[in-house]
């Protein structure tokens, strides 16, 4: 069997440290909302979903550049973190009383794993837009929620 040469730990160089570093702590930046509001998927399952999808990206880019792009295809790893996150938002969504909850989170885990994917990408400002399209939708929208529409009973609340 013929593998691809190895990567050495002495190649670990501060544009690897820094995608994945920043997809760790937007990671648990995104679901710090989720576990204030005491819902399924909080802190430590946003951060571990955005860091896997960007190690998962790097790991990929590097794997194609190595081979020469050889028989492979590199956009595989979007079709391997959908499946992925289908499945844990599928187990995440319940319906109870009449009542869908969870599907907030299930949806949030989802962008999460674009903004992990696009930080492994090096895509800086496909992130930035992202983080600040997401805190925008769950926090300033909350808020907007509670005040003109009280009655609504919100994800989560019973």
């Amino acid at each position: 069997m013929d593998l691809n040469d190895p990567v050495l730990v002495h190649w670990i160089d501060w544009d690897l440290l820094t995608r994945l570093g920043v997809a760790a702590i937007l990671g648990l930046v995104l679901g710090l909302d989720r576990e204030v509001r005491g819902h399924a998927a909080g802190l430590r399952t946003h951060g571990l979903i955005c860091f896997s999808a960007a190690a998962m990206t790097v790991s990929i880019i590097a794997l194609y550049n190595q081979l020469g792009g050889v028989r492979m295809d590199p956009l595989r790893v979007f079709e391997a973190t959908g499946a992925f996150i289908g499945i844990i938002g599928a187990g995440l969504i319940v319906f109870s009383k009449g009542q869908v909850k969870n599907l907030t989170t299930a949806a949030h885990l989802w962008l999460v794993a674009v903004v992990g994917i696009a930080c492994g990408a090096g895509q800086w400002p496909l992130v930035a837009v992202g983080i600040g399209v997401s805190l925008i939708l769950l926090t300033v929208l909350w808020f907007v929620e509670k005040r003109y529409f009280p009655d609504t009973e919100t994800e989560g609340e019973s």
